[in-house]
């Protein structure tokens, strides 16, 4: 057998595919089979095969290369798409009705494999006043609006789209497809119950339709409606039981209500059904990594590279471990993969990050930052931040959040009372939550995104259309009290009782003064660290979602002064609110900290907290290795490593960094310095 050439195998795919859309079919036959006497085991120059074949109407050749697709590749919807193909042209409708429906099984979202299964039923004379049938017609009805809607949609227009699904609704109420694409465009806008409303009607109409109940439990988990989404997953795997993402469907429902054991037994429910499934492998993975069985999920990552070479994402995940090297070949096998073409940008950047944390590790940190410099430049194309958006929203809190306005009758103490851990990505702040989460009173829980959604829900309440912070500019002592009872309400699905919880998610720094009246005996603890390193930190992390402002040094330095503007208006307007944690200083003095956060929490001392990394429970974090590890100093003055590249971020920093001890500062200011003096 030939070595696996994705990018040789993807070449002779689409010159034959070129060929058989031109007409000419025997051309196509030929690259095909000249594609499998190199790549015999290949799904997709198999399918194409059958497919030149077919039109070349050689039936037996057809036939033979579609069921050898099907042997190889049983779960391939391509390859049951073009058996049942062969099946309608040579006579078959009944059967070709059964292929095709295997195929939307196996991938529900093949809007044309439905006029297929249209055309073979009414060659079999079907009854056409069937409610069925009809439903099923009403997907493929205005085919080329549907087409010219999704092209809308493809290229950024959703605005354009969603009038053509809304105009043929008006001319079919009932068609199908227009309604499920509808709702797509709704969930874009996370206009979460419209999506819902639109596809509730979608699974009344067709309640077969696979597609629709994966999409609806995907609206209903956005939407927070957990038990919703699970009910909808679960007719998911009523319809599709042999098909993996049905499985994989329900371990990201209740993979977001942090329930990973339930979530790993879903994933090897599907990977039972297809071993080399690199997405259920590290999906799978992920849910090990989190409740620390960490031989497991790198076990696991691994396998995922093996069944497909390129998946970036699981190299990435590996180091993302902060704990795990590589071997030689691994690094040789992403260098390579970097070399060549046919990368996703989302592959190629997560490869660099990988590279980059090794390269680190093995102490050459002029090929880690270069990898990480790379990632980052492909990672911003993708990203939209406006610095000066955001100096203009630090700039209103600032107006908007005095000492007057803060001294306005605040909302009711909430119970339980949450813990805010604040700051700049990559501070120690998962350092801090795993020293809480150690003692009794406390729920450790991760980085939540309910304050934002609990102060937007407010907005939308007073149907205030002013942005953040202007729209709360009106607010009273009810209002407050409904953005922290609203806050309490969504995060209880994380609790577990305790009369305390962390929510560490870092951004609700920028909350300060609407916690100070809405949920007034919050606790708030600011995780500082050397700016310099904390912004390094930040720069080398590949995060999953947000901090948009973290992939360009210019727009990382500026951003961090703004932080830091924000915090010492804070610390002015609320002295004593929020508590400054260096990690340096817990590095150097974990019982001294230790004792001082939890005097500032109100909690009396526990040894268990000094015990941090004994404590055992789901960490989602980029540290969530590191901290099931005695406290390390190894990240203190990491930037020094990095300094000869970090000359951008100096001059942004200057400001600060000279108010810092001479030992603290970097060469390039000692030396301006010297010279001035």
């Amino acid at each position: 057998m030939a070595i696996s050439n994705p990018n040789r195998q993807r070449t002779i795919f689409d010159r034959a595919q070129a060929k058989l859309r031109s007409g000419d079919a025997g051309a196509a036959a030929d690259i095909c089979e000249q594609g499998l006497s190199e790549f015999p085991q290949d799904a997709n120059i198999l399918c194409m095969a059958a497919q030149a074949r077919l039109a070349l109407k050689q039936f037996d050749e057809s036939r033979r290369h579609a069921e050898e697709a099907i042997r190889l590749f049983p779960d391939f919807a391509g390859a049951h798409d073009v058996y049942g193909d062969l099946l309608l042209a040579t006579g078959r409708a009944d059967l070709a009705v059964s292929a095709y429906e295997k195929t939307l099984r196996l991938d529900p979202a093949r809007p044309v494999t439905l006029a297929k299964i249209d055309k073979a039923r009414s060659l079999l004379d079907a009854n056409p006043h069937d409610a069925s049938v009809r439903v099923r017609r009403r997907h493929m009805a205005f085919e080329p609006e549907i087409r010219k809607a999704e092209q809308f949609t493809e290229d950024g227009d959703h605005k354009e789209a969603e009038k053509i699904y809304r105009g043929i609704l008006k001319q079919d109420p009932d068609h199908v497809e227009a309604a499920r694409l509808l709702a797509g465009v709704a969930a874009f806008h996370e206009r979460w119950r419209d999506a819902e409303v639109f596809l509730k009607r979608v699974v009344t109409l067709a309640p077969d339709y696979v597609r629709a109940w994966v999409d609806l439990a995907n609206v209903q988990r956005e939407a927070d409606k957990f038990d919703d989404a699970m009910a909808s997953a679960n007719k998911v795997l009523e319809l599709a039981p042999d098909t993996p993402e049905s499985f994989m469907l329900c371990a990201s429902i209740v993979g977001t209500l942090d329930q990973h054991e339930r979530a790993i037994e879903f994933f090897e429910s599907a990977i039972a059904l297809a071993p080399d499934k690199a997405s259920a492998l590290s999906g799978l993975a992920h849910h090990l990594k989190t409740i620390g069985r960490q031989d497991e999920a790198i076990a696991r990552y691994r396998a995922c590279i093996e069944s497909r070479p390129d998946h970036g994402e699981a190299y990435w995940s590996l180091a993302n471990l902060k704990t795990f090297r590589f071997e030689d070949a691994e690094v040789d096998a992403m260098e390579r993969l970097l070399d060549g073409e046919g990368l996703t940008d989302l592959s190629r950047l997560q490869l660099h990050n990988a590279l980059g944390l090794e390269y680190e590790a093995r102490g050459d940190p002029d090929k880690a930052f270069a990898n990480f410099e790379q990632c980052n430049l492909i990672r911003r194309r993708s990203e939209s931040y406006d610095p000066v958006d955001t100096e203009n929203t630090h700039d209103h809190t600032i107006e908007l959040f005095t000492s007057e306005f803060l001294s306005q009758t605040a909302a009711e103490a909430v119970e339980p009372t949450p813990i805010f851990i604040v700051g700049l990505p990559r501070s120690g702040s998962t350092l801090i939550e795993q020293i809480l989460a150690s003692h009794s009173q406390v729920d450790g829980t991760r980085e939540l995104g309910d304050l934002s959604k609990s102060v937007q829900s407010q907005r939308r309440r007073t149907q205030n259309m002013e942005r953040f912070p202007r729209a709360l500019a009106k607010l009273k002592a009810p209002g407050w009290s409904a953005i922290g009872r609203e806050y309490i309400r969504r995060t209880e699905r994380f609790r577990a009782g305790a009369p305390f919880f962390v929510d560490k998610n870092p951004n609700n720094f920028l909350f300060t003064g609407v916690l100070k009246l809405a949920m007034p005996n919050a606790k708030i603890i600011n995780a500082r660290r050397h700016p310099l390193d904390s912004c390094l930190g930040t720069f080398k992390q590949l995060f999953a979602t947000g901090q948009p402002f973290s992939y360009d040094m210019t727009e990382l330095g500026e951003y961090y002064l703004q932080y830091q503007r924000l915090m010492d208006h804070w610390n002015e307007v609320l002295p004593g609110f929020v508590l400054d944690v260096n990690y340096e200083d817990v590095v150097a003095d974990l019982d001294g900290q230790v004792k001082r956060i939890l005097e500032f929490c109100g909690l009396p001392f526990e040894d268990a907290c000094l015990r941090f990394h004994e404590t055992e429970r789901a960490v989602r974090t980029a540290s969530s290795e590191q901290v099931r590890q005695p406290i390390y100093s190894s990240s203190v003055n990491l930037w020094r490593n990095y300094e000869p590249h970090l000359d951008t971020l100096v001059h942004i920093l200057e400001p600060l960094l000279t108010k810092m001890p001479m030992a603290l500062q970097p060469t390039l200011l000692l030396q301006q310095q010297r010279k001035q003096s």
